[in-house]
């Protein structure tokens, strides 16, 4: 049975993407991590729609799909995400995190999923960079509050053409039960 609604943004992973694909390929995915304390996550389409008139009407007209861009607002960003993705490198001897300007961040993706009434949606966006986040906190008054720290998250297209893909209700229960054990890739693509 289809979900009717969804709600309560789950199971963040990530998964760097350790060789890259082709027109006709995947890219290799390192195993999916964890990415624990998921807050809330708000991703814009990136895209628009080209109209070409003529005769006094739209004569022709396309959708661009460009991926998706925004925030994704997590209790803490993990120490490992930042060595994986973002570049950060960790003193082995003193266990002290040091970020460079120079650093390259490598891209990854981004597992999830929303519950819904029936079976939930889980989610694969399979070419994704991400920003650092801000550094910011506040004091303690009468009630501790926690901060959260916030990534913009931008989701391009593989060189295949692929940007996401996710589950619905006639995904088999084998794929659902393996999502966040590799990186889902179709048979045959």
């Amino acid at each position: 049975m289809a979900d009717k609604v969804k709600y309560n943004l789950k199971n963040v992973h990530y998964a760097p993407i350790t060789a890259e694909g082709t027109a006709t390929t995947f890219p290799t995915y390192g195993e999916p991590k964890p990415w624990p304390g998921a807050v809330e996550m708000s991703l814009e389409q990136q895209g628009s729609i080209s109209k070409f008139y003529a005769d006094g009407i739209v004569y022709w007209q396309s959708a661009k799909n460009n991926g998706y861009e925004g925030d994704l607002t997590t209790a803490l960003v993990p120490d490992e995400f930042r060595v994986d993705c973002l570049g950060e490198e960790l003193v082995e001897t003193d266990k002290v995190y040091m970020e460079k300007a120079t650093a390259k961040s490598t891209p990854f993706a981004l597992l999830f999923e929303f519950e819904g009434d029936a079976t939930g949606t889980k989610h694969v966006l399979y070419n994704c960079t991400s920003t650092r986040p801000n550094i910011e906190s506040a004091t303690t008054e009468e009630e501790i509050e926690p901060s959260t720290e916030t990534v913009t998250i931008s989701a391009a297209a593989l060189p295949n053409g692929y940007v996401k893909a996710r589950t619905g209700a006639e995904t088999t229960q084998q794929v659902a039960a393996d999502w966040y054990n590799e990186v889902y890739t179709p048979t045959g693509a």
